[in-house]
């Protein structure tokens, strides 16, 4: 894991509003809530699809390799269908350790995850939990949906209890300029296809245009990094995977 230099602007939103999605800014929270829920039913079938169905043990190292161990209290936030949460579960040992907060009540509804973890709606700007809640809180591919990280993670701060991680999972482009344009080949071209032939609802391919889509624009990893600092998160850190795999471990300060 690497430290980059401290010296970057201020980052709000993840990426520039995506017009050919919605219309500016303001307009963007209700679109991809909307569309969120549309594909709700579809996701978890194409997500295994898509990742060749290694997924869950991808997440589940991952969040080992970020310090989630037996016996913490663990928020999951844009929990979606569960697909971090439940590996999440098994890792603390104590499902009723785990709760999951996502701001599209269908995915929530499409939730698969064991009895006794909490699901309720909230986003990373307004979590519903009081002050030092969690020993850990981890975002499964949701940085790039959120509205300001300068609000989404001092609120991640705010819920962790002193000396508690953050572990955010994300895919970021490729630096090399082949292995971004056969990602993108891949995520926006061959998926939606896949999409449209599997999917039961009509919005599930567009979902997956637009999930390429943030990706491409996306803030680079060292703004992400500079963000997490800004908000009062120390020792952050960034481990990669197979080029896209970003893992983005900090920790909040004890004193």
């Amino acid at each position: 894991m690497t430290e980059p230099q401290p010296d970057l602007p201020a980052v709000k939103a993840p990426h520039p509003p995506l017009d050919l999605y919605y219309q500016g800014e303001e307009q963007r929270r209700g679109w991809v809530r909307r569309m969120f829920d549309s594909s709700a039913s579809d996701y978890d079938r194409i997500e295994r699809l898509i990742g060749f169905g290694s997924g869950s043990w991808y997440r589940r190292d991952a969040l080992r390799r970020a310090g989630l161990e037996a016996g913490m209290r663990m928020l999951d936030v844009g929990a979606g269908t569960g697909l971090v949460t439940r590996q999440a579960a098994a890792i603390v040992g104590d499902s009723a350790l785990v709760t999951g907060i996502d701001p599209s009540p269908e995915m929530l509804k499409c939730a698969n995850v064991p009895g006794g973890v909490i699901l309720a709606e909230g986003s990373a700007e307004r979590i519903p939990f009081p002050d030092a809640s969690f020993d850990f809180v981890s975002m499964g591919y949701a940085l790039r949906h959120l509205s300001d990280l300068s609000v989404a993670f001092p609120e991640c701060l705010r819920v962790l209890k002193p000396g508690g991680r953050l572990c955010l999972l994300e895919i970021t482009k490729p630096e090399r300029k082949f292995a971004s344009a056969l990602l993108k080949s891949y995520l926006r071209g061959l998926v939606p296809l896949l999409a449209r032939i599997s999917a039961r609802n009509a919005t599930t391919p567009e979902l997956w245009r637009y999930y390429w889509d943030t990706i491409e624009h996306c803030v680079p990893p060292d703004a992400v990094m500079q963000a997490l600092r800004n908000a009062g998160f120390t020792r952050v850190c960034r481990h990669v995977e197979l080029q896209i795999f970003s893992e983005y471990v900090a920790v909040r300060p004890v004193s």
